[in-house]
């Protein structure tokens, strides 16, 4: 309720009149909190925060950026404690929701190109929150994030002294980057951080985290963000558009070291994330996250496809992670386990690799397919847009349901009579959309309804393997 008090009064300041209704927007990775406050003069949206000094480093960098004619939020007032303020209402969409329209994707990486080359003109980058440049000391500190947050809840075994300094080789090469070319670095330049305004204009949002660092690490964030699968001849593009745009404004990368530090940026910024993944869904159990961690894993794993030569035992630890067998990652479990599979119909039903044979193979086909609308093409069952498409069509809850009864059933019966395997797929037209959903769904059912049983989650055809 103090919020809504404190940006009802700033509503008041800005427009001149009583909101009307106030509305709380769905809260991201961070604790910031969005309301959307409404009435006859005007529509803006006002968050309330747990830090001054974010705030205060999101204020100094949104009225700069604006006053440089860059797409930001402008920022309309600011409580007299700092902790609220009010900006500008950009509206619901996210590029995220639309990455099939290239368009989109090429102002936007147009958009980061002005932002790193026309945002530095002035910038005092002391205002930056929570240091003001990408050094050694800063890339430990995500490093390190991904070793607790990640790494130690794997399982794995690894050399303590050994990562460590391959982190510190690793930390020092990017902050020599720093130091030799460093820009404005947004930090989490993201599908999901850009707003596309109804003109069609992309809008930047949350670089409140921005410092001075490597422009690659924000160019390998886009292109690389493990939910957007962008394929290699997309990368490419969007790389050769960002070349293109910088040039024009007057300030042309090599491009062949330009795709070095991309691809360097993108191992930093993959191990970053993983992290974060960790943090925010093993151990806030909040399921966006969770179920964000295998693709990203995947991700890693093409990554490093070709290593980085100069840090092997990091190559050797990720090699572990991502090849991590399953099987042996549960050694010494004797209850059941269910593996439940996703496959696409042109690739052959999934083998039990138990060796019983035999188990629950469901055809998806019959449901509207999302794949036959171009918004949805390259998006997963994993999708809100793609799940939202789902269920408010309703064919597929009466389709689960009837699948949850004999599946249900079975594994009752598996647990009374002491068998260690069952397998359960869904197959669709390409493997992508209701073939994923209906695999997700169930692993979580089964998972919930018997916290015993052993779940093996399979998304064949993006690459992921879980363990729920």
């Amino acid at each position: 309720m103090e919020d809504i008090k404190n940006l009802t009064t700033l509503y008041r300041h800005v427009t001149g009149t009583e909101p009307e209704w106030t509305k709380a927007l769905t809260p991201a990775g961070s604790n910031r909190r969005y309301y959307r406050i409404g009435g006859a003069t005007a529509t803006l949206v006002g968050v309330a925060g747990t830090s001054k000094e974010e705030n205060d480093a999101f204020v100094y960098l949104s009225r700069h950026f604006s006053s440089l004619g860059l797409p930001v939020p402008e920022v309309k007032a600011v409580s007299n404690d700092g902790m609220s303020y009010i900006i500008t209402d950009l509206g619901d969409r996210q590029l995220f929701s639309c990455l099939a329209e290239r368009d989109f994707l090429e102002k936007s990486i147009r958009m980061l190109a002005s932002l790193h080359i026309k945002g530095c003109e002035g910038l005092d980058f002391r205002h930056c929150f929570p240091v003001e440049a990408f050094d050694e000391q800063s890339v430990m500190w995500d490093l390190n994030y991904f070793k607790y947050s990640y790494l130690n809840t794997t399982g794995i075994s690894y050399s303590e002294p050994h990562l460590q300094a391959d982190f510190e080789r690793l930390a020092a090469d990017v902050a020599a980057m720093t130091r030799q070319k460093g820009v404005f670095m947004h930090r989490d330049f993201q599908s999901r951080n850009v707003m596309i305004a109804p003109d069609g204009t992309p809008w930047m949002i949350d670089f409140q985290g921005g410092r001075k660092g490597p422009a690659a690490y924000d160019i390998a964030s886009f292109i690389h963000q493990a939910r957007a699968g962008f394929d290699t001849d997309t990368r490419e593009w969007l790389i050769d558009s960002y070349i293109d745009e910088a040039a024009r404004l007057g300030n042309r990368p090599n491009p062949d070291t330009l795709r070095y530090e991309i691809r360097l940026m993108a191992l930093v910024r993959s191990l970053q994330t993983l992290g974060a993944y960790g943090l925010r869904g093993k151990t806030e159990r909040k399921s966006h996250f969770l179920r964000s961690i295998p693709p990203a894993l995947a991700g890693l794993k093409r990554l490093t496809e070709k290593p980085f030569d100069r840090y092997p035992y990091l190559m050797k630890v990720i090699e572990l992670l991502t090849n991590q067998d399953l099987e042996q990652k549960c050694d010494g479990f004797e209850g059941l386990t269910v593996r439940v599979s996703s496959f696409s119909y042109k690739k052959g039903i999934p083998e039990d690799p138990s060796g019983n044979g035999g188990g629950f193979v469901f055809d998806c086909r019959a449901m509207d397919n999302p794949g036959r609308y171009e918004e949805y093409r390259s998006l997963t069952g994993l999708d809100r847009e793609v799940i939202d498409f789902l269920e408010q069509r309703g064919e597929i809850t009466i389709f689960l349901s009837a699948c949850y009864s004999l599946v249900d059933a079975a594994v009752d019966n598996y647990l009374t009579r002491g068998f260690t395997s069952l397998t359960v797929s869904y197959g669709c037209t390409g493997g992508q959309h209701r073939s994923v959903y209906s695999a997700q769904h169930t692993a979580e059912h089964i998972k919930k309804l018997h916290p015993e049983v052993r779940v093996i989650l399979c998304h064949r055809e993006q690459s992921i393997h879980t363990i729920l």
